[in-house]
């Protein structure tokens, strides 16, 4: 079977940092951060006494979307029918669409499809409608509750505001959702079941129950007095990782259809790797043996050598295991290559946007491509050499690199790994 090449012709974003592409690169290329104290709801109440080490366990701050409005891509009375989350992916959607060039009116829409990530779902329209549920009855709750919550949500509502009547899907797989759906649409076009597919992922559970959630799995930082801080991976001071919101989208598209039509071309998606820990469902396997496969994977299917890659976006989330454990996988995949790799967190400027992950950081991927420029890994100030966190992270100033080969990690709860590689075309 042949295999069709497959580029990417259009991004877009809504994450902690920006509300568009450009202004997402320049925030990352400053080093600035989207940290900051929850301004959506009241956290004065967000803590739990660790009884072993008796002290309280308390979070005030995530990575909220800032200043955001659906419209004018959606008028209100159609936003109030959506939750958090499907804005996110719809406005980031429209971004992309428009960036890619096409002119949907013009296309086939059977031959164009959908697949996106979300984690959750829609948790906030959850809550409010359990909250009706427990103070009003069952006969006030909102008849668009479940339309709303339901993790498909996104995708099937791109479909119908876009007209795309091609392969549709949601891919849940916890933080290594949007990274997941971008592989699933990779296969789905360079196969020939579509010719473009929209894709990414979108995540809003910035909420009481998703605060609370996580404070109670003790997977916060706590670092409540400098948020712009908290979130710091591979430095020694690392604490857990911090809770975000966003949406990131791109438009994959066959490459000799891109070509012909004169579209701009980010990147190449040259292959994905897909496995499982089966070790435990939030602790990664402290070997990394399910991210250091899913990396292999990933290099085999783009047909390169270890050694090709020059630039990882590591999945990087400033926790204590998860980063050591990235890094003894990068150690077994690359060998004596890993001290030459360049690694950079996203994360360490946006937080942890659960299954929008890998999404907002595959764009951040096709960008450094684009511009040469690798975006650093803020915060870190005293890097875990001891606990062996000891390669090139690129440490808080974005640095000048004309890569063609890169990979982008993104690994799950429930020990759920995705590795995509991206080149220059």
């Amino acid at each position: 079977m042949i295999r069709r090449r497959v580029v990417i012709t259009g991004l877009g974003t809504v994450n902690p940092l920006a509300l568009n592409v450009p202004d997402y690169w320049r925030g990352l290329i400053a080093g600035k951060s989207g940290i900051a104290h929850i301004a959506s709801f009241d956290t004065s109440t967000f803590q739990i006494r660790c009884t072993q080490e008796n002290f309280p366990f308390k979070v005030t701050f995530a990575g909220e979307v800032k200043g955001f409005s659906a419209e004018p891509v959606l008028d209100a009375r159609t936003a109030r029918k959506l939750d958090r989350f499907t804005q996110f992916a719809i406005v980031a959607a429209d971004e992309a669409i428009k960036d890619s060039g096409l002119d949907l009116a013009k296309e086939n829409p059977f031959r164009i499809g959908c697949i996106l990530g979300s984690g959750i779902g829609g948790l906030a329209e959850f809550e409010s409608g359990h909250e009706t549920l427990i103070m009003k009855g069952p006969a006030r709750v909102n008849p668009f509750v479940i339309p709303k919550m339901i993790a498909n949500a996104g995708s099937g509502n791109i479909s119908i505001k876009f007209g795309l009547r091609g392969p549709n899907t949601t891919v849940s797989t916890a933080c290594s959702s949007a990274a997941h759906a971008i592989g699933d649409s990779l296969a789905t076009i360079r196969h020939g079941y579509a010719d473009v597919m929209i894709t990414g992922g979108s995540e809003a559970a910035v909420t009481p129950m998703g605060l609370g959630g996580f404070i109670a799995c003790r997977a916060l930082s706590k670092r409540n007095d400098d948020p712009p801080r908290a979130s710091r991976p591979f430095d020694k001071g690392r604490d857990g990782f911090v809770l975000s919101e966003g949406a990131g989208i791109l438009v994959l598209e066959e490459y000799e259809r891109a070509k012909a039509r004169g579209a701009h071309i980010y990147a190449e998606v040259c292959g994905a790797g897909n496995t499982a820990d089966a070790f435990d469902i939030t602790a990664p396997h402290e070997e990394g043996i399910g991210a250091a496969e899913a990396m292999r994977v990933a290099v085999h299917d783009a047909g390169w050598n270890p050694t090709d890659v020059q630039y990882l976006n590591a999945h990087g989330t400033s926790t204590d295991l998860g980063d050591v454990a990235e890094t003894k996988a990068v150690k077994v995949v690359f060998g004596e290559h890993a001290k030459k790799l360049m690694i950079s967190s996203t994360k360490s400027m946006i937080g942890h946007l659960l299954g929008a992950s890998g999404g907002v950081e595959a764009i951040a991927c096709a960008l450094s491509i684009k511009h040469g420029v690798l975006h650093p890994t803020i915060n870190l100030q005293n890097q875990d050499y001891e606990g062996g966190c000891d390669l090139d992270y690129i440490p808080n100033s974005a640095r000048e690199a004309r890569v063609k080969r890169v990979l982008s990690n993104s690994f799950g709860f429930g020990g759920h790994n995705c590795s995509l590689a991206l080149g220059a075309v």
